[in-house]
C-alpha cells in the first residue's frame, strides 16, 4: 500500500533535466541576459538610466569634495563622454586580484566599488558596486581614462569584456580625475533607441542645481539635436535648489509672496543634510522632485513622508496657533496638492527598492527631515503673520475642496447603490428629454418668472429652475460658504457635472445652460453673479459654449394693431424711427419677466425660431483665465477699493441720460 499521492500516475522517463541544465553565469553576463533586473528594462528609460550611473559617479566626486568641474559631451554614434576632475578611479593591483588594476577590478566586476564603507565617501548615490559595471556591460564600446598624479592611463572595454591591459600613456600637466566614454549596446537597446539630447540636458541641469559647489559643461553634436535644445551650455547654481524653484514658477502668481527654501545639516558628523523648496502656485498645477544623495527618486520615499509631516503639523500648528478651528482636520495632501516642490538630502548608507533607486526606504530620513525642516517651517509661518495667514487660507481652501469632493463621491456612491433615480432639486420643472441634446434649462429669477416661463416653455426640450434673487457672489466666499449655499447647491445638482477639478462637462444634463433674467439693472447683476459663478466653479462649460445670456425685451411697442418689442432704449429708438415713423406709439415697459404673459415670453425670448441669444466664451487669448480671473477678482471680490476705482477710471464714458436708475 502506497501514500504516494501521485501513485496512480506513470512517470514519463526524462534526460532533459541533469547537471548539465544548470547554469553559471560569471562576471557581467548576468546582466546582459537579465538587464532589467540592473537598469529596469530596455527602453529608452533604462538607456537613460546608464548616463545617469555614470554622471552620479562624477557627483559622488563632487559632494565629497574632490570635484569642482564635469564635463558632458554627446556625440555622433550615440555616444556619450563624462569627465570630472575628482580624484579619479584607482589604477594600482587591487589586493585581493593582484593581476588586475584596480579601475578593471571596478569596470568589469559586479559588486566592487568605494562606496560600502563609508570611508572613501560619506554621502554617495552608489550602493552596491554594480552602476558603472552594467555601463560597462551593456555598451558595446567603453574606454575609460584616468589622470592621477600627472599621469595619464587608459583601458577599454567591450560589452562586459576587458579588451586589454591598463595602458600608461604618460605624463599629463594640467589634467586630473576620470572620463568615461561609451556606446550602448545595440544588441541590448536596439538599434533605434538613441539618446535625447533634451533628456541628457534636463538630466544634467537637475544635477547642478542639487549641488552648489559644481559647475556642469554640457556639449552636444549639432547633427543629433532636433529640437531646441541647446549645443553647448554651462551650469552653476549658487542658490542650488531656491535657483531651480525660481526659474520653474517665473511669473506664475503664488499664495505667499516668498516661498519657503532652506538647507539644513542634520545633526552628527557627516550625517549629511538636506535641501527643500516649495511654493503654491495659484493658477496651475505644481509638481513634485524628490533626490536622495543627487539620485532622482520619483516614487518619493521616506524623504518624503518626513517632509509631509514637517508641513502638515506645521501648519495645523500655526492655524491653532491663530485660533482657526478648522485647521486640526488639514491633511499632507492638502498643503501638497497643486504645490511646486523639491526636496534633496545627502544621507550615509541610503536604502533604495530596487537597483533603479526609484523610492528611497532608509527609515532615519523621515525623522532627520521632519526634524530639520519642521523648525524652519514654524518660523516661515510665524515671522510674518500675514504670510502664514496667506498660506493657511489657501491650504484650508484646498481642505474645503477635498472634502466636498468627499460628499459628491458619498452622494454618487449612494445613488449608485439605490433603486431610486438621484433626486433632483424640487424646485426644477426638467424637460421629458432623455438625451441632452438639443435641451436646455433655464436659470429663471424668481417664483413669478419661474411660473411664466413653465407655461411658455417646450416641455420635451425645455426645463425651468427659479433661482430666489441674487445669488452668493462666489469671488468673494469661502468655499465653505459656497458648498453650504442651497440656491447654488441646487443649480450644480440640477446641471449634474460637478464643480471646480472636479467639473466634466461630458456629464452635464442639458445642451444649452441659458441665464433668464430681467432686463433691467438687478437682472443684469443677477446675470453677472452667474456668470461669476460659472466662470469659477465650472469654466470648462464657458470654455465648450454651453452658456447662454437670453435677451428678453425691455418695452413693447404698440401702434394700432401692430406690435414690436424692443431690447433697450437704443433699439426702441430705431424701431419708432422705422416701424413706426410718424405713428403715434404707446410704449409700456416690462417691470420683470413675471410681468409677461406666458405667450409674449415664448414668443420674445424662449422660442428658438423668435429668440435671439448671446453666447458667453471666454476669447482664445484668455483661455489661461489668468487675466479674467485678475478682472473678475478686481470687480467682483471682497476688496471695494477696486470697484471704486475702476468707477473713477470709467465713470467720464457714461451717458449720462441712459442710466437707468
Amino acid at each position: 500500500m502506497s501514500d504516494d499521492l501521485f501513485g496512480g500516475a506513470t512517470p514519463k522517463p526524462t534526460n532533459d533535466y541533469t547537471a548539465s541544465s544548470i547554469e553559471v553565469l560569471e562576471g557581467l553576463e548576468p546582466v546582459r541576459r537579465r538587464p532589467g533586473m540592473y537598469v529596469g528594462g530596455t527602453d529608452e528609460r533604462a538607456l537613460h538610466h546608464l548616463a545617469a550611473e555614470v554622471l552620479d559617479n562624477a557627483m559622488d566626486e563632487a559632494v565629497a569634495g574632490h570635484a569642482s568641474r564635469i564635463e558632458v559631451t554627446l556625440d555622433e554614434g550615440n555616444r556619450l563622454t563624462i569627465v570630472d576632475n575628482g580624484r579619479g578611479f584607482p589604477i594600482d593591483p587591487h589586493p585581493k586580484f593582484p593581476d588586475k588594476s584596480a579601475l578593471e577590478v571596478i569596470l568589469s566586476m559586479l559588486h566592487s566599488g568605494g562606496k560600502f564603507s563609508g570611508k572613501a565617501y560619506a554621502t554617495s548615490g552608489g550602493l552596491h558596486g554594480v552602476g558603472i559595471s552594467v555601463v560597462n556591460a551593456l555598451s558595446i564600446d567603453t574606454v575609460v581614462e584616468v589622470a592621477r598624479d600627472k599621469q595619464l592611463y587608459r583601458q577599454r572595454f567591450s560589452q562586459g569584456l576587458t579588451l586589454g591591459p591598463l595602458e600608461h600613456l604618460g605624463p599629463t600637466q594640467n589634467r586630473r580625475g576620470s572620463s568615461v566614454s561609451f556606446t550602448p549596446d545595440p544588441e541590448i537597446f536596439g538599434p533605434e533607441l538613441h539618446f535625447k539630447p533634451a533628456r541628457l540636458y534636463k538630466l544634467v541641469r537637475s544635477k547642478a542645481y542639487l549641488f552648489a559647489g559644481v559647475e556642469i559643461r554640457w556639449k552636444c553634436a549639432p547633427g543629433v539635436i532636433t529640437d531646441d535644445t541647446p549645443p553647448e551650455a554651462v551650469f552653476q547654481f549658487p542658490g542650488g535648489l531656491a535657483d531651480h524653484l525660481k526659474e520653474q514658477i517665473a511669473d506664475r502668481e503664488t499664495a505667499t509672496a516668498q516661498f519657503f527654501t532652506g538647507r539644513q545639516d542634520f545633526p552628527g558628523e557627516n550625517q549629511g543634510r538636506v535641501e527643500w523648496a516649495v511654493a503654491w502656485p495659484l493658477w496651475s498645477d505644481g509638481s513634485y522632485s524628490w533626490y536622495c544623495n543627487t539620485i532622482p527618486t520619483p516614487d518619493g520615499g521616506t524623504h518624503e513622508a518626513g517632509l509631509r509631516a514637517a508641513l502638515v503639523r506645521g501648519i495645523r500648528g500655526f492655524g491653532e496657533l491663530v485660533g482657526n478651528k478648522k485647521a486640526k482636520d488639514i491633511t499632507a495632501d492638502d498643503v501638497m496638492t497643486g504645490c511646486e516642490l523639491m526636496l534633496s538630502v545627502f544621507i550615509r548608507e541610503p536604502q533604495f527598492q530596487s537597483q533603479t533607486k526609484d523610492r528611497l526606504t532608509s527609515p532615519e530620513a523621515a525623522t532627520l527631515v521632519e526634524r530639520a525642516v519642521r523648525d524652519h517651517f514654524d518660523h516661515f509661518l510665524s515671522d510674518n503673520m500675514d504670510r502664514g495667514k496667506a498660506l493657511l487660507a489657501y491650504v484650508v481652501e484646498r481642505m474645503d475642496e477635498r472634502l466636498a469632493r468627499k460628499q459628491e463621491r458619498e452622494v454618487k456612491r449612494k445613488s449608485a447603490t439605490s433603486a431610486r433615480k438621484l433626486r433632483l432639486p424640487g424646485k426644477l420643472t426638467d424637460c421629458s428629454a432623455d438625451d441632452p441634446k438639443g435641451t436646455e434649462i433655464f436659470i429663471v429669477e424668481g417664483d413669478s418668472a419661474g411660473g411664466s416661463a413653465k407655461q411658455a416653455r417646450d416641455r420635451k426640450t425645455q426645463a425651468i429652475l427659479p433661482i430666489r434673487g441674487k445669488i452668493l457672489n462666489v469671488a468673494s466666499a469661502t468655499s465653505a460658504k459656497i458648498f453650504a449655499n442651497q440656491e447654488i447647491a441646487d443649480l450644480t445638482l440640477a446641471l449634474g457635472c460637478g464643480t471646480r477639478k472636479d467639473c466634466e462637462p461630458d456629464n452635464l444634463r442639458y445642451e444649452r445652460v441659458i441665464i433668464m433674467t430681467d432686463a433691467d439693472v438687478d437682472g443684469a447683476h443677477i446675470a453677472t453673479l452667474l456668470m461669476t459663478f460659472f466662470f469659477q466653479e465650472m469654466p470648462d462649460l464657458v470654455r465648450r459654449g454651453h452658456l447662454y445670456l437670453a435677451q428678453p425685451p425691455l418695452y413693447r411697442l404698440t401702434a394700432g394693431t401692430k406690435s414690436l418689442y424692443a431690447r433697450d432704449d437704443a433699439h426702441r429708438a430705431e424701431l419708432e424711427a422705422s416701424e413706426f415713423k410718424g405713428k403715434k406709439v404707446e410704449v409700456s415697459r416690462f417691470k420683470g419677466l413675471g410681468e409677461m404673459n406666458p405667450g409674449q415670453l415664448k414668443e420674445t425670448t424662449m422660442d428658438p425660431k423668435a429668440r435671439s441669444l448671446v453666447r458667453i466664451t471666454l476669447p482664445q487669448e484668455y483661455e489661461e483665465r489668468a487675466g479674467v480671473k485678475d478682472l473678475v477678482d478686481r470687480l467682483m471680490g471682497t476688496n471695494p477699493a477696486h470697484r471704486f476705482a475702476f468707477i473713477q477710471e470709467n465713470a467720464a464714458r457714461l451717458n449720462e441720460e441712459a442710466i437707468d436708475a
